[in-house]
């Protein structure tokens, strides 16, 4: 019989918010009630009838608690299947109480690592018996009603009014369903604790929190994000945030941490920079970022690491952009920026911090380390008869900085901290050099005395000869070609001051 009637429940929850109304429910459907602990308290404390749990084990709890339903009267209960003659003939036997819901809430133990405890008092928030019972609930579903989380505590609550405490096999699934999602959540948090340092070869990842996307990378796929975007951006206004729109988030956090507290905008089209400066202001940098590709600015995302005010917003108003993000905006800035209605505008609260990154691929997954080198002074090895000046060395540093969060082959023009123009995702170094020169041109840009960089070390002599024919007057790359000579020699020819780096930054 697919229906079945809740007449008892077992209650053991670490925090009792929101459990008000389902007591009372239960109370009011005549269900028995049982409970350890705290919970058992709680529920007496609100002059509800409930049965301690050992009562029933005539155990106490033990060990400090770390010991309380883990008993066969507790899980014979739930486990027991009510349509098999010799389970009800064994319950009878040795005075199994059936229990027809549980409803848990385990220790929070990821809390307990993000607030910086010791160990001691991290493990100690492994709960043992609250994921038994999640499991043992979950597995009779065909029973019992698992109540795994205090997120599913509405829904719960929903089916005993609609329902008068019955439920459909299809409930009971969905919730065992959602059980297995809390406890494999919880066991991926515990592994990742406990291996922090890789020992155990195995990589698990595990993402709550389904937000249906419009669609994915194209209309015709299905997307959705798992994961919490409101840890690290609040939506002040705009349409709902794409699948791509995720990915050019992602690159342009990343991309304006390299530039810390100096004030920067950047401008990104198909998670690439068309334009990003430094400068004073705000809106001094979002101009020099514009000027660099006012045409890929059409529909671009837009990012700075300052506040955005009015003069900041009156600037870009009128250019079409899908988002806007910053870590605050002015009231003035808010009032211009919100005229158009699916514009999306996001106050990220935190900076990136994430160290590993992962994808799928051929039925598995990669994994890497995310690119966190940021090239700096102490990188540079001269390689060159001509040393470059301070001014081309921060002009190279900042080139270097775009080129790392740009897809390869790439290379990229910079002056006076400001992005010239970028050659993107090209087949060859010679195409990407000729694409930003020829882009550099087109809007104006002259390039004597500009900073070139490049992701990978040049296998040939070519692009060194291209870069000073178009009047760009030093370089920074990892160097690391068996014919690394041949380009050194050309610079050192032609007044060219030249930098190595040692560290490659390929994107792909």
């Amino acid at each position: 019989m697919s229906q079945k009637k809740i007449r008892s429940a077992l209650i053991s929850v670490f925090h009792k918010d929101g459990l008000d109304p389902i007591i009372d429910k239960l109370n009011e459907l005549d269900v028995q009630l049982y409970s350890t602990g705290g919970t058992e308290s709680y529920i007496k404390n609100r002059g509800i009838p409930v049965t301690a749990v050992e009562d029933i084990t005539e155990y106490p709890s033990i060990f400090g608690g770390r010991v309380k339903t883990l008993h066969p009267k507790v899980f014979g209960g739930i486990l027991h299947r009510r349509d098999n003659e010799n389970d009800l003939e064994e319950k009878d036997k040795y005075q199994v109480p059936s229990i027809d819901l549980v409803i848990v809430d385990l220790y929070p133990f990821e809390e307990t690592v993000a607030s910086g405890a010791d160990e001691a008092a991290i493990i100690e928030k492994i709960d043992i018996g609250g994921i038994a019972l999640i499991r043992g609930a979950a597995k009779n579903f065909n029973d019992v009603v698992i109540v795994s989380s205090r997120e599913y505590y509405g829904d719960l609550l929903q089916l005993l009014d609609d329902k008068g405490g019955s439920t459909e096999l299809a409930d009971r699934k969905l919730f065992a369903a959602r059980a297995f999602d809390t406890s494999s959540h919880y066991d991926s948090a515990i592994f990742d604790y406990l291996n922090a340092d890789g020992s155990v070869p195995s990589f698990k990842v595990s993402a709550q929190g389904n937000k249906p996307l419009r669609y994915g990378e194209n209309p015709h796929q299905q997307g959705a994000f798992y994961g919490d975007l409101n840890k690290y951006f609040e939506q002040l206004h705009g349409k709902d945030i794409s699948y791509n729109n995720l990915i050019d988030i992602e690159a342009a956090v990343q991309l304006i941490k390299e530039f810390g507290d100096q004030t920067a905008f950047a401008i990104l089209k198909h998670n690439n920079a068309c334009g990003l400066s430094t400068a004073n202001t705000v809106v001094e940098a979002y101009q020099k970022a514009f000027e660099a590709d006012p045409i890929s600015a059409f529909g671009g995302i837009l990012i700075t690491n300052q506040e955005v005010d009015q003069s900041a917003a009156e600037a870009m108003n009128s250019l079409f952009f899908e988002i806007l993000i910053a870590p605050s905006f002015t009231e003035g800035a808010l009032t211009i920026l919100k005229k158009k209605k699916n514009r999306i505008l996001l106050i990220q609260k935190r900076k990136w911090n994430h160290q590993k990154q992962f994808r799928s691929l051929l039925g598995g997954a990669i994994v890497q380390d995310y690119d966190l080198k940021t090239d700096d002074h102490t990188d540079l090895k001269v390689v060159t008869k001509k040393s470059p000046a301070e001014s081309e060395i921060e002009d190279l540093l900042f080139a270097s900085k775009v080129c790392k969060h740009t897809k390869s082959n790439t290379i990229i023009l910079a002056k006076n901290g400001q992005l010239l123009a970028s050659g993107v995702g090209q087949t060859s170094r010679v195409d990407a050099l000729n694409q930003a020169i020829e882009k550099a041109q087109k809007f104006g840009f002259d390039l004597k005395g500009s900073a070139m960089a490049s992701d990978a070390f040049f296998p040939f002599p070519d692009c060194v000869e291209i870069a000073d024919k178009a009047g760009i007057g030093a370089v920074i790359q990892p160097g690391g070609s068996v014919k690394d000579q041949l380009s050194i020699d050309y610079c050192d020819e032609n007044n060219i001051s030249m930098v190595f780096t040692g560290f490659r930054h390929f994107k792909h």
